[in-house]
Parts: C-alpha cells; sequence; structure tokens
C-alpha cells in the first residue's frame, strides 16, 4: 500500500477557507441544471430495432379517401360496433433520437374480423376506416384513434404497422394486445424468439383520461 502524502502545515491554516469553497463549489454543482448528465441511450448503449413482420393480411390495394389518422369515423359514418382506442407512440432510430417527418400507416380488421379488401370480400364495416396514417412530429411522436384489434379465424388481435419516408419503407411490423390469451397461440407472434422484441411489440391499453390508450415504440435503424 502506498504511504501517503505528507501534510503540509501551512496548509492547516487554509483548511477552513478550502472547506468553505468545496462547499461553495458543491452548491453550485447542485444549482446547475442536469444538462451535464448524459443520455438515458448513451448510458444504456444503442436501442435495439423493432422486428419486422410480415405485410399480411390486407393492406390496401386502394388507399381510401379518408385516409387520416381516426380510423373510427370513416367519412360521415363511424363504426357499427366495437371499442375505441388510442394508439400512440414515438419513432426513434437506435440512439433514441427522434425520426420527425416519416409517415407511420397502421390497418386492421373491423370488429368482426373483416378487412376492407377484396380478398376479403365486402363484409368489411364501411363505418370502420381500416387504414390510416400520421406524420411523425418533431419529437417523433405519432398518435391514431382506431379499434380495439378483435381476433379472427387463427389470428390474436393485431395491429398492421408500416413506417415509410416517401415511397420507400422502412418498416412492416405488427403490434399485439398484451395479456390477450390468444398470443400464446398466435403463430407470427409465438415467432418472434427474443423475449426483449416480443414486448416490445405488445401494448398494454390502459385507461386514461381519453379513455383506452396504448404505447408504443418504434426503433429504426437508419
Amino acid at each position: 500500500m502506498p504511504m501517503p502524502d505528507p501534510i503540509d502545515p501551512s496548509a492547516l491554516v487554509d483548511a477552513p477557507r478550502r472547506d468553505s469553497l468545496r462547499r461553495s463549489a458543491g452548491l453550485a454543482l447542485l444549482a446547475m441544471p442536469a444538462l451535464w448528465l448524459p443520455a438515458k441511450a448513451q448510458d444504456g448503449g444503442p436501442l435495439r430495432p423493432t422486428v419486422s413482420q410480415a405485410e399480411g393480411p390486407f393492406y390496401p390495394v386502394k388507399l381510401p379517401n379518408d385516409g387520416d389518422a381516426d380510423l373510427m369515423r370513416n367519412g360521415a359514418l363511424t363504426p357499427r360496433r366495437g371499442q375505441a382506442v388510442q394508439l400512440e407512440g414515438r419513432l426513434v432510430d437506435l440512439r433514441g433520437k427522434p425520426l420527425a417527418g416519416l409517415a407511420v400507416e397502421i390497418w386492421q380488421c373491423d370488429a368482426d374480423g373483416h378487412y376492407h379488401h377484396p380478398g376479403d370480400g365486402d363484409r368489411a364495416d364501411p363505418g370502420f376506416q381500416g387504414w390510416g396514417r400520421a406524420t411523425a412530429d418533431g419529437d417523433g411522436r405519432w398518435r391514431f384513434r382506431t379499434l380495439r384489434p378483435m381476433p379472427y379465424t387463427g389470428r390474436t388481435p393485431h395491429i398492421h404497422v408500416k413506417v415509410k419516408d416517401g415511397r420507400h419503407e422502412l418498416l412492416t411490423t405488427q403490434l399485439y394486445v398484451a395479456g390477450d390469451p390468444g398470443n400464446a397461440r398466435d403463430g407470427l407472434y409465438r415467432s418472434i424468439r427474443d423475449a426483449r422484441d416480443r414486448e416490445a411489440l405488445t401494448v398494454a391499453f390502459e385507461s386514461g383520461p381519453q379513455g383506452l390508450v396504448g404505447q408504443a415504440r418504434l426503433v429504426l435503424d437508419t
């Protein structure tokens, strides 16, 4: 063990003054804003990119005339049945930096399990828009008002998601409902091997001032 440095006798005279300076410096650090702290994403390293999944079914063959972020109103019509929810989230890169200006699209079946698509006939509820688009804002945030997803034969409840930069597709995946018993039987859900990736695509819809709200973060490897 190294020997401590010898004490300078003259330093003992200045000890009270040094203690005062140290206290002043400590108070100054406490008073400073926490801008010097590293970002959380930097602490934990790069984020995991959101895993991609199959597109179908059924991306629209023709986009609807009403293609905004409110799927619960299709022109002047509203869905015959089903529970409205708010789906919102952020679009970021691997360092957690917001990705502004990109298009986020969602599509899903109606409350009876039918899509607005020729492959599903003409059975879809005309009051449910079925597809919508939002643009990520300056903080990467996006928001939809839509139908709480419902199951249909062979599939657990889910919402399809696509992120685009103009015509260039950056991500296609699916979001699932936390706690739904159908998840354990769904082949696409089970195909996500890593639990962290499954968690990232599983949305908990919880009660809020505007009803049920689900949060999802989409991470792109740009």
